[in-house]
């Protein structure tokens, strides 16, 4: 069954008139992953963006967004709020950006968790301590009391992990979440959303360039280039017998970052 249905998405500037993807067509299967890889610039952020209606006012889309079988381009944005966290999550790049820098993260904690459940503070705080705990973020009071300045890379992505084991949501999208942590965080990270599937049983999209963690993660994958699709299938065939040169030179270029990793890892 799925979950996602994308079909004939078109994304363009308004007001430059340039096309962002001409055409994307894809499925997302209950309770798998989906790796989007390719290149900076490739598209793969923006498609998913616009999976979440996200996307900054001057970019546009048509086509449709199929989501349990209801058209997400079709809803008022009333009602995208409400499904946004607790039905689709997205995970941003950069844990700097999905947090208030004015206030400390326990402030958006509870207003997310007050707009899809009602809980007050106790309830909230209560409950994001246990995911907290569950994702190896030590002192959950202390970093919720914290700036996300005064948070590392890899304990804000653990802290929206941890936001996510509470929402339990039925797609999580994660937009690059490793790409600007180190090595040793990135496989940490790695592993709590590993551990987030396994717990949940959700679906998931991982975007990324890196291939390594695409292996270890993603049960398919979608090759894009220059804001189009190029080749799909199976982690497995890709990595095995890749059908497009673009998609084995991604691969290629990959495989000495991918032994690195698991050294790392001690595989």
């Amino acid at each position: 069954m799925n979950i996602l249905k994308i079909n004939k998405l078109k994304i363009w500037d308004q007001s430059s008139g340039k096309v962002i993807i001409p055409d994307s067509s894809f499925d997302v299967k209950q309770g798998s992953c989906l790796a989007i890889v390719g290149e900076s610039g490739s598209g793969k952020s923006v498609t998913c963006r616009a999976i979440m209606r996200l996307n900054k006012p001057g970019i546009r889309h048509t086509g449709d967004i199929l989501f349990k079988g209801e058209n997400l381009a079709q809803v008022s944005e009333k009602e995208m709020r409400k499904k946004r966290g607790k039905q689709l999550c997205m995970i941003m790049q950069n844990g700097m950006r999905a947090f208030d820098p004015s206030c400390v993260v326990g402030v958006h904690l509870r207003e997310t968790l007050a707009e899809h459940f009602g809980w007050g503070r106790e309830e909230t705080t209560e409950n994001m301590k246990l995911a907290m705990h569950s994702v190896m973020l030590k002192n959950p009071i202390d970093v919720m009391n914290s700036y996300p300045h005064q948070l590392s890379g890899g304990m804000l992505q653990r802290v929206m992990i941890a936001l996510a084991l509470v929402l339990e949501p039925d797609v999580v999208i994660a937009d690059e979440p490793t790409t600007a942590l180190d090595t040793v965080s990135q496989y940490e990270v790695l592993e709590q959303f590993i551990a987030l599937r396994e717990r949940l049983g959700n679906t998931m999209i991982f975007i990324s360039h890196d291939l390594a963690i695409v292996r270890k993660i993603a049960d398919e994958v979608l090759v894009m280039k220059d804001g189009s699709i190029i080749e799909q299938g199976t982690t497995e065939a890709i990595f095995a017998d890749a059908k497009q040169e673009y998609t084995r030179y991604l691969v290629s270029t990959k495989l000495s970052l991918h032994e690195h990793f698991q050294r790392i890892m001690g595989a």
